[in-house]
């Protein structure tokens, strides 16, 4: 059995708050800041591991069991700075939405 139309009340809703619209554009904005920080700062890292290895043409004899060394500083190296990245970026922003709790409970 289902109700009528038009049987439940309307939604409650709350006049708009300036200061609460002002502390959720300063987590967007600081949530924005962050990730576009890390991500420049993951770029540059991998791109300036690239560089290096192109300039650096000594390097391509280097081999570690068998296999350049190159390849395993792009293959392998790669993935523990994306987790550290990742790890970083998680905690950051952790804590941003901590600070925006704090303070939208006052």
């Amino acid at each position: 059995m289902t109700a009528p139309a038009g049987a439940l009340p309307p939604p409650r809703t709350r006049a708009p708050d300036p200061a609460a619209n002002f502390y959720v554009r300063s987590l967007v904005r600081s949530q924005l800041r962050l990730a576009v920080s890390v991500a420049l700062g993951f770029v540059v890292v991998l791109v300036g591991m690239a560089l290096l290895l192109a300039l650096w043409p000594d390097i391509h004899g280097l081999r570690l069991f068998t296999v350049p060394l190159p390849w395993i500083a792009l293959g392998i190296g790669v993935y523990p700075l994306l987790v550290v990245t990742a790890v970083l970026f998680n905690r950051a922003a952790a804590r941003n939405e901590a600070r925006y709790r704090e303070i939208a409970r006052q």
